[in-house]
C-alpha cells in the first residue's frame, strides 16, 4: 500500500465543481442528473458516475496527466483505467471484495472536505489475516484493528493498493447532504510496460528483456509466484546501468517459500544491475515492471 497526502493540487478544482452544482437543492439543471445508484444486495452501495465525463474537460485534464504520470514513474503502469467518481452518503458502503483482473494497482483519490459523517474508512484486510494460521497463538486476543487497516479519506490524499487484497469501505453514517458525504476518484493502474526517460532507444531495452525473461524461466522453477515487481534504474552515457531499485513489489508466494521469493528479487536486480547498452547521449532513468502470472 502508497499512501500519498497533498496528491493534486487540482483536488481544489475538481472539488469547487462538485460543490457548485450541489449548491441549490431545488436546482434541475441537466449536469445534476448523471449519477448511478449502484446497489447489489450485500455488496455494493453507492452513487458513481465516470469522473472524466463528470468534470469540465480544462479542469479534470490535468489531474489525469499527473496521475498517469505518476503511475508511470512510480510503478511501471502505462495509464489507469477510466476512473470513476463516487459519492457516499448516509449507509452507503462496499463489503470486502477483491478486484480482478482490472489491473496491478488500484487507487482512490479522495475529494472528501470535513468529517460530517462517521465511517467512510477504506478497509484493507491485513496480510496476517490472510495467512492467518501460520503463526496462531490461542492465547492473543484478536480485534479489528489487527484484522483490518482502515485508511481515512483526507482531502487530496491519494491510496494505492494491490487490489487482489480483500478491501472495502466502511458504512457512512451522519448526513444525507451530498456535500458533506465521502467523494473520491478511483479505478485502477493498467498497462504495466517499461517506461523511459531519457536517449535510451526501446529496442535495446527490449533485447535486454528478452534475455532476461528467458532468464526467468529457469530461475522461477516451480516457485508459485504471482504479483509484480517494479525496478528503476539509470543508465550514464557510457550506457552502464546503475542504481537498481525496487520501486514497488506485490509479489507473493506461500510463507514457506518466501526465501526463494526474497532472493529470486535479489538475482533480478543483479542480473539487471549487469546490463550494459551502447553509448548514449546523455542518462536515462528506466521504470521495468515484470509481471508474474499464476494459473
Amino acid at each position: 500500500m502508497i499512501i500519498v497526502d497533498r496528491f493534486a493540487p487540482e483536488a481544489a478544482a475538481l472539488r469547487e465543481t462538485f460543490d457548485e452544482r450541489f449548491a441549490d437543492p431545488r436546482s434541475t439543471r441537466a449536469d445534476r442528473f448523471v449519477w448511478d445508484y449502484w446497489h447489489v444486495p450485500g455488496q455494493y452501495t453507492a452513487l458513481r458516475t465516470p469522473a472524466w465525463t463528470y468534470f469540465p474537460p480544462r479542469v479534470y485534464a490535468a489531474f489525469h496527466r499527473r496521475l498517469v504520470a505518476w503511475g508511470r514513474e512510480t510503478l511501471g503502469c502505462h495509464d489507469v483505467s477510466p476512473p470513476w467518481l463516487s459519492l457516499y452518503v448516509d449507509g452507503c458502503r462496499q463489503e470486502l471484495h477483491g478486484d480482478l483482473p482490472h489491473g496491478p494497482w488500484a487507487f482512490v483519490l479522495s475529494l472528501t472536505r470535513g468529517r460530517a459523517f462517521s465511517g467512510g474508512q477504506t478497509l484493507l484486510v491485513r496480510d496476517e489475516v490472510l495467512d492467518f494460521w501460520q503463526d496462531f497463538a490461542s492465547e492473543r486476543s484478536v480485534e479489528e484493528g489487527q484484522l483490518l487497516r482502515a485508511i481515512e479519506p483526507r482531502f487530496s490524499r491519494l491510496v494505492v493498493f494491490d487490489p487482489r487484497i480483500p478491501h472495502g469501505v466502511r458504512t457512512v453514517s451522519g448526513t444525507r447532504d451530498p456535500r458533506e458525504g465521502r467523494l473520491v476518484i478511483h479505478g485502477w493502474f493498467v498497462q504495466p510496460r517499461p517506461f523511459v526517460r531519457g536517449p535510451l532507444r526501446a529496442s535495446a531495452l527490449a533485447a535486454r528483456i528478452a534475455d532476461l525473461t528467458d532468464q526467468l524461466g529457469g530461475w522461477l522453477g516451480a516457485l508459485p509466484l504471482a504479483g509484480m515487481l517494479g525496478l528503476a534504474f539509470d543508465v550514464d552515457r557510457r550506457g552502464a546501468a546503475s542504481a537498481v531499485r525496487v520501486l514497488s513489489d506485490t509479489t507473493r508466494v506461500p510463507r514457506a517459500e518466501e526465501p526463494a521469493r526474497r532472493a529470486l528479487v535479489r538475482r533480478i536486480r543483479a542480473a539487471v544491475a549487469g546490463w550494459r547498452f551502447g553509448a548514449q547521449r546523455g542518462g536515462s532513468q528506466v521504470t521495468l515492471p515484470l509481471v508474474f502470472t499464476r494459473e
